[in-house]
């Protein structure tokens, strides 16, 4: 269970409106997206990735105390990326031709083709 951030009561992570104050906990209704709110007398531009980049086409900036872009400039944007498995030769051959098992038989037919011309 989350809080409301205007009543402190225990509410749904999914809800829309605190079921208590009516407060607005999703933006514009919708709940996958977050409403990020500032806290204290600072704007979130002053801490939003998107407004150091100058890439934030958001109305309100730089004044901006509600938001659904924010981004804290302290996080990554990415995880950082897996690394990469390195296959053998077989492993990716059998990978290879169960994805195009035209292409094998193209191959094959032309390899018969090759020996009865000979």
């Amino acid at each position: 269970m989350s809080e409301c951030p205007r009543c402190h009561q225990s509410v749904d992570p999914r809800a829309i409106a605190c079921p208590y104050c009516k407060y607005e906990l999703k933006a514009f209704g919708h709940p996958g997206i977050p409403l990020h709110r500032a806290t204290g007398e600072e704007f979130l531009c002053s801490t939003c990735l998107y407004h150091e980049d100058d890439t934030c086409n958001y109305p309100k900036r730089p004044h901006a105390r509600e938001c659904t872009l924010y981004h804290d400039r302290t996080e990554p944007i990415l995880p950082p990326p897996a690394p990469a498995i390195q296959e053998g030769f077989p492993h990716s051959l059998s990978r290879s031709i169960r994805q195009n098992p035209v292409g094998l038989a193209l191959v094959i037919l032309i390899i018969v083709s090759v020996l009865l011309a000979l």
